[in-house]
């Protein structure tokens, strides 16, 4: 069953003021509600730039494409929330089944629960006592919360023990923990089945937790989709997989098994999926695929541009829009748009489009056009000197990393269609990272 969440608190999100504060709407807009700048239907042209926008059909299709596949192929989805850090995007995941949200951290999971959020993985571990204290009191509080956070030593099991037993009452629901299986050169988990064992023996022992499963992140074993490399993601996965096939589980208990980013879910599905015809609940985390990308997961995604499985392929539903602000030398342009704007860890951004300079032109694709390096608030654009680029032009580009687009802006306009000559704005999303 997927998890719930507070339709009434997303909802007004629409009667919140729009400020000073959100980059991505001008002066004109100041002072009104998201509801109110909404019925107006803006068009893109309204925007300043530098601007990221989403596309609605685009978020429509990668939330549909990827819960179809989960079912087709067995397994259930709790999308990394992290990602986009949007409570309006987690519930159109949950309204698709997603089975819960998955969140990295507990300040995150803080936004969860002013959502309502009825089912989360805090996919690491807690070890902090103040958290720790906290999650048990809304684990107290409310009786239809579910959460689950991760460990991979056995320190971090004696730190959350200690810290409950000194805080709840005799009785109190216990905190579900996943062990955290690691694998060589990956990031956080246990190394070897030894220790991993070892970590849910002392779950099992503490009276304040109970061991719910084996989790772990095989985005960390691999950086590519070559074959030696799927093998290290697959060689990882019968190591996970193996794990919870050794463990003793309460009665009652289904214990979730969970793997899957969004570079490599159809090998997580290829090894994990047959557990649970073994009783076992197999949870993809994947998060980056509801906006997809222009850039690396556009190689990397099993359903990008070159699928290596079956169903519909995703498309890129972020864009970013700038502006030319100088041209100090032949073939150089500068704009508007710099580090703290758009991604630029996986891939710089991809001139696309050029927009219409006047009503009776359009949209037009451009060719031979290379951002080369961002600064803080400049990027640099190198283009052929047959372009007949102005300062004053507005280029929509392509962005890479979703994990690192969402996180520099507070509100992001929706539109209906990037391809556009002038999209008309459908929403406002609201994001929340600090």
């Amino acid at each position: 069953m997927s998890a719930s969440y507070d339709a009434a608190a997303v909802a007004a999100l629409a009667d919140q003021q729009v400020s000073w504060r959100d980059k991505a709407l001008p002066p004109a807009f100041w002072g009104r509600t998201v509801a109110d700048v909404l019925a107006g239907k803006p068009r893109l042209s309204e925007l300043p730039t530098p601007l990221l926008t989403l596309s609605a059909p685009g978020l429509q299709h990668n939330v549909q494409t990827l819960a179809r596949w989960c079912t087709e192929h067995g397994v259930q989805l709790a999308p990394h929330g992290k990602t986009t850090m949007a409570p309006a995007l987690w519930a159109k995941q949950l309204e698709a089944d997603a089975w819960g949200i998955t969140l990295a951290n507990v300040f995150q999971l803080g936004v969860a629960r002013a959502y309502g959020v009825s089912r989360v993985m805090v996919a690491n571990s807690v070890v902090s006592p103040l958290q720790l204290r906290w999650i048990a009191d809304e684990l107290a509080a409310d009786p239809e919360f579910s959460v689950m956070v991760w460990a991979d030593s056995v320190r971090t099991v004696e730190i959350m023990e200690a810290a409950r037993a000194a805080h709840v009452d005799a009785g109190a629901r216990q905190l579900d923990v996943l062990v955290e299986v690691g694998g060589v050169g990956g990031r956080t988990g246990a190394r070897g089945a030894e220790t991993a064992l070892a970590v849910a023996a002392a779950v099992a022992a503490a009276p304040t937790l109970r061991l719910a499963g084996v989790a772990g992140y095989e985005g960390a074993i691999a950086h590519g989709a070559s074959d030696e490399g799927l093998e290290h993601v697959r060689s990882y996965l019968r190591d996970l997989a193996a794990v919870h096939q050794s463990l003793k589980y309460d009665d009652g208990v289904v214990p979730v098994v969970s793997a899957g980013g969004s570079a490599y879910f159809e090998q997580v599905a290829q090894v994990l999926a047959p557990l649970a015809k073994e009783g076992a609940r197999v949870v993809l985390r994947s998060g980056a695929y509801i906006a997809h990308d222009d850039g690396y997961y556009r190689e990397i995604s099993p359903l990008g541009l070159d699928p290596r499985t079956d169903g519909e392929q995703l498309v890129p539903a972020m864009h970013g829009w700038i502006r030319v602000t100088s041209q100090p030398e032949p073939g150089l342009a500068i704009f508007d748009a710099g580090k703290r704007d758009l991604p630029f860890d996986e891939g710089l951004p991809e001139p696309q489009l050029l927009r219409p300079r006047s009503a009776d032109e359009h949209v037009r694709p451009v060719e031979g056009m290379t951002v080369t390096k961002m600064n803080d608030q400049h990027g640099f654009l190198r283009f052929p000197s047959d372009i007949p680029l102005v300062i004053g032009d507005e280029l929509r580009v392509g962005l890479s990393h979703p994990c690192t687009t969402f996180d520099k802006w507070g509100l992001i306009p929706v539109i209906d269609d990037p391809a556009a000559d002038d999209p008309v704005i459908v929403d406002l999303v609201r994001t929340f990272f600090s």
